[in-house]
């Protein structure tokens, strides 16, 4: 994949980065960091300038999470009471006040959550798909967005600039955090669902006193 994308951007330039950037916000496998630090690298040996990088990459997230965003609109708060007070809910043991906890959580600190959020790796594009669901304003996401994205772009942009010939060591180096971040995230997740069926279906399944 990485041949791919170097001669992707060789070829299309700050087309092919804002293209490979919105992709890789809709399909996170899809690896940024050799995507900004090759551009970067390319700002060396090409016509592309910093400056151009990385307002393609700023765009091409922005572009991305808009996206997501949408998909979280259309799988709004009031589908998913609908889901949860239907025999999926019923069959998961979901509530809709757990829903409701969500979503109380997500208004009171989505702001803060969906800026820091896109400086890790994956949990940057999904972080969209919440502040659909709970409706964030389109204007404050974008602006939330745009200097999240901008920050992390214009960091992995410098670094590819500085290092040279060294941008593959660069981007291996971020790729295994991304895949360390992966790891923790699942297991973060694992742990959470093995809490919520213990708690909620442990509950359940207690004979009531007489």
């Amino acid at each position: 994949m990485q041949n791919m994308i170097v001669d992707f951007i060789d070829q299309f330039g700050y087309f092919g980065i804002f293209l490979l950037i919105t992709l890789e916000n809709v399909f996170p496998p899809i690896p940024s960091e050799i995507v900004l630090t090759f551009s970067g690298f390319m700002t060396l040996h090409s016509n592309l300038n910093l400056t151009g990088v990385v307002l393609a990459a700023t765009a091409g997230s922005v572009a991305g999470a808009i996206i997501l965003y949408a998909v979280g609109r259309l799988l709004s708060v009031e589908r998913l009471q609908r889901l949860i007070d239907g025999k999926v809910g019923r069959m998961l043991h979901f509530k809709r006040s757990d829903l409701e906890k969500a979503e109380r959580w997500f208004t009171k600190r989505g702001k803060s959550t969906l800026f820091f959020c896109r400086f890790v790796p994956i949990v940057r594009s999904l972080i969209s798909i919440p502040a659909g669901t709970t409706k964030m304003p389109l204007t404050q996401f974008i602006i939330l967005t745009t200097a999240g994205t901008f920050i992390w772009n214009i960091v992995l942009v410098m670094l590819g600039h500085h290092a040279g010939r060294a941008w593959t060591q660069i981007a291996g180096y971020i790729d295994t955090f991304a895949h360390i971040t992966l790891i923790v995230l699942i297991l973060a997740l694992v742990i959470g669902v093995a809490y919520f069926v213990k708690k909620r279906f442990g509950t359940t399944a207690k004979a009531p006193k007489k």
